[in-house]
């Protein structure tokens, strides 16, 4: 009798311990991952035109002054924050559209937000020639560039949920809605630039090259401000995202409010790219990058893959602007230039697998 009691109490055992190491695996990925990124954030700030030992940078840190405190804290520190947020953005939409390529840059957001900095640029004089020779051109007000990309960006995002709720188009279907809509912004921002001064025309172009560069402590509060509830949604909401994974079906029958998800995760990743894209400019498949690295590792579970994308996504664009200050220094290359020659070769490598099948 006890013997059949102990066989009974034994599965439960072995699935407890099962599920335990299913856990510490992802954690422990999630852990190494936070470890490199402070370690890649002591060199970033180390390594430059100025090269710093880290006893000087802790000091400067400490006293709030010279290049580290001034330009290089808050360049790592917006780096990490605003590759979190495009990577966990690029997993709930690739959660929520069914479809792995999906992410701000792909669904042309990045361009809408584009056109609608150039817009503010141009139309409401945000775009000016300064003095200092390190920042020629400077964007003086940087709140109606944001607000002008956030409701341009909204646009393409509302496009997008008409034709995936109205016309239930494929997968396939919008991304290449996502490519057409990218076409149409970018014929717009052509065409504000033909019409803009030389001033507006190079405070666009400047603006568009996605660089972190011009990023200030205020950019740094503001991206955090709005990242930080943006991040706790998404994080909230992971059961119900692994819900919608399921299947509508599925997720239905578990109470999911299916849509009421679908629209407000496309909202609010639209607000993430607008932000990003007016303080930055454009950086594309950082959300495309890092949940594939990240699923390739821990799989698709979302509650892990939410942190862990937000953790490699920081980490990529951290890397990616150290490569663009040093790879040609004094040079210093815009950090997009770097995450386009790594995320494109994937977005091919992604598309050609799913045709294969």
């Amino acid at each position: 009798m006890v013997n059949n009691e102990q066989k009974r109490e034994d599965p439960p055992k072995d699935a407890a311990s099962g599920y335990a190491k299913y856990v510490s695996k992802k954690v422990i990925f999630i852990a190494i991952c936070l470890v490199v990124l402070v370690l890649a954030s002591l060199v970033a700030l180390c390594i430059g035109s100025a090269g710093l030992s880290i006893p000087e940078v802790i000091n400067q840190i400490l006293n709030q002054s010279g290049i580290a405190w001034n330009i290089r804290l808050p360049r790592v520190l917006v780096a990490a924050v605003a590759g979190a947020m495009l990577a966990i953005a690029g997993a709930v939409m690739q959660c929520i559209l069914k479809n792995p390529l999906s992410e701000p840059y792909t669904l042309g957001l990045s361009s809408a937000a584009a056109f609608g900095a150039s817009f503010a640029i141009v139309l409401l004089g945000a775009g000016s020639i300064h003095s200092s020779a390190k920042d020629a051109v400077l964007i003086n007000n940087q709140y109606s560039v944001t607000i002008c990309a956030f409701c341009f960006c909204m646009i393409s995002t509302f496009v997008i949920l008409a034709l995936t709720r109205l016309t239930k188009v494929s997968p396939e279907s919008i991304i290449l809605s996502g490519v057409v809509l990218g076409s149409i912004f970018s014929a717009g921002l052509t065409a504000v630039q033909y019409f803009a001064s030389d001033i507006q025309v190079a405070s666009i172009v400047y603006w568009t090259f996605g660089d972190l560069s011009r990023v200030t402590w205020d950019n740094l509060v503001l991206i955090t401000v709005v990242s930080i509830p943006v991040f706790i949604y998404f994080m909230y909401n992971r059961w119900n995202y692994n819900a919608i994974d399921a299947g509508v079906d599925t997720a239905n029958s578990l109470g999911v409010n299916v849509n009421w998800h679908i629209t407000v995760g496309m909202v609010l990743a639209s607000v993430v790219a607008a932000l990003v894209v007016s303080l930055m400019g454009i950086i594309g498949f950082v959300g495309l990058l890092a949940p594939h690295m990240v699923r390739r590792v821990i799989g698709s579970d979302n509650r892990f893959v939410m942190p862990a994308s937000a953790v490699v996504g920081a980490l990529i664009m951290l890397v990616s602007d150290t490569l663009a200050r040093n790879i040609i220094s004094p040079l210093i290359l815009p950090v997009g230039v770097i995450t386009s020659f790594l995320g494109g070769p994937l977005f091919l490598y992604i598309l050609i697998r799913r045709y294969r099948k």
